[in-house]
């Protein structure tokens, strides 16, 4: 490094610069840690009061639980699809369709949970609890898996593949709207995204289920 670049490295404009960012972070971290709840009790009552209102200072708590929800919801909705469908396209039983659809949303269900709440400890991010982000997640996933497999109780597979169809398709207009609801994304392009990825998993099940 040329003397040059010594001076401007170490000037006092660089150094202030340095020093404002690093208050600047320092100031952000402890005004997110002062907003959030050190109970988990206080959390779930700052989440149910920002579920409720839609002023801006809730904007941090609505996004602890709306986007764990969401990220949980989708990948119940959609991952489970494959598994679901080829087992019944490959057996034409839809009690084992059944078996296999809640096998695999409790094991995604599960899954999710581990990995919300061991990505980020809420302590830096301000994301609250990992222990209820984890359980939002876990059971949301559970939910989103769970529910197009409920119609595969009904012993005509034709009947339960109807009902399954439109289950999937609920789930999926919820995913969107949820998603326009909260995070502004248009109509439009929410579903064309939701659906799309819906629909490469059913593919895929196509594939595996008449292979």
């Amino acid at each position: 490094m040329s003397l040059e670049q010594n001076k401007l490295t170490n000037s006092p404009s660089s150094v202030e610069n340095q020093t404002s960012v690093a208050d600047k972070l320092e100031r952000t971290s402890a005004s997110v840690n002062q907003e959030t709840p050190s109970t988990v009790k206080g959390q779930l009552a700052e989440l149910c009061k920002a579920l409720s209102t839609k002023d801006t200072s809730s904007h941090i708590a609505l996004l602890r639980v709306v986007q764990p929800g969401l990220a949980g919801l989708m990948d119940g909705s959609v991952s489970t699809l494959a598994p679901i469908f080829a087992t019944a396209f490959a057996t034409h039983r839809p009690f084992t369709a059944f078996l296999v659809g809640m096998a695999a949303a409790t094991g995604a269900g599960i899954s999710m949970a581990f990995s919300e709440a061991l990505s980020d400890d809420g302590a830096l991010t301000g994301r609250g609890s990992p222990v209820v982000r984890g359980g939002i997640t876990g059971l949301m996933t559970f939910f989103g898996g769970s529910l197009h497999t409920l119609p595969f109780l009904i012993a005509d597979l034709h009947l339960a593949l109807i009902v399954a169809y439109i289950v999937v398709a609920f789930e999926l207009v919820l995913i969107a709207a949820i998603r326009h609801r909260y995070f502004g994304t248009s109509w439009w392009l929410s579903m064309v995204q939701v659906v799309g990825g819906g629909a490469l998993v059913f593919v895929a099940a196509l594939i595996f289920g008449n292979a």
